[in-house]
C-alpha cells in the first residue's frame, strides 16, 4: 500500500474562497474571558463579500466571546475526514436580528439555494432571535490534506 502523503498548497484569497464555498463544516475558534480558546463545531459558508458566516443565537459562548474580542479563527473541514482542510484567522463581528436577518438570507442561499418562502424564513429568524457572526479573512494557513510526511513516499 503506497501512503499517503501530506499536502500543504499556498493560496491567494480567490482560491481560498473557492477552497471554502462548497464546504461547510468547521471549528470556530475564539478566545474565553480569561484567554483561552472555545471552539465550536458549526456550519458555515461564504457571503458575496467573501466573509466566513454562521448563524448562531446571541446567547451562545461563541457569541458572546466575539462581542468581546473580535479576534477569530475557523477550521474548514471537507464532508470526508481526510480531505483537504484549512485554517482561516480574521476579524469576527456579530450581527442580531432585525439588522441581520438579510445575511441570514444570504447564509442559506450561499449553503443550501433557494428557500421555498423567504418571508417564512425571515419571519422565522426574527422570531428565534438569531444572529449571525461575519469573518473577514486576514491571514490562512495552507490547504492542506494529512498523511505521511513527504520523506516516506516511495520515490524520496
Amino acid at each position: 500500500m503506497t501512503p499517503s502523503i501530506a499536502t500543504n498548497t499556498r493560496v491567494e484569497l480567490p482560491e481560498l474562497l473557492e477552497f471554502l464555498r462548497p464546504r461547510h463544516r468547521a471549528l470556530l475558534l475564539t478566545r474565553r474571558g480569561d484567554g483561552s480558546p472555545q471552539g465550536s463545531p458549526l456550519t458555515c459558508g461564504v457571503d458575496d463579500a467573501g466573509r466566513i458566516v454562521m448563524s448562531t443565537y446571541p446567547e451562545r459562548a461563541k457569541t458572546r466571546n466575539v462581542r468581546r474580542d473580535p479576534r477569530a479563527s475557523v477550521i474548514v473541514l471537507s464532508d470526508e475526514w481526510d480531505g483537504p482542510w484549512v485554517q482561516v484567522d480574521g476579524t469576527a463581528e456579530v450581527l442580531d436580528v432585525p439588522e441581520a436577518v438579510e445575511g441570514l438570507v444570504e447564509y442559506f442561499r450561499n449553503i443550501a439555494g433557494e428557500h421555498s418562502d423567504w418571508d417564512e424564513y425571515r419571519e422565522a429568524m426574527v422570531r428565534q432571535g438569531k444572529s449571525l457572526i461575519r469573518i473577514t479573512p486576514e491571514r490562512w494557513g495552507p490547504v492542506a490534506t494529512g498523511g505521511f510526511p513527504a520523506r516516506l513516499a516511495p520515490d524520496a
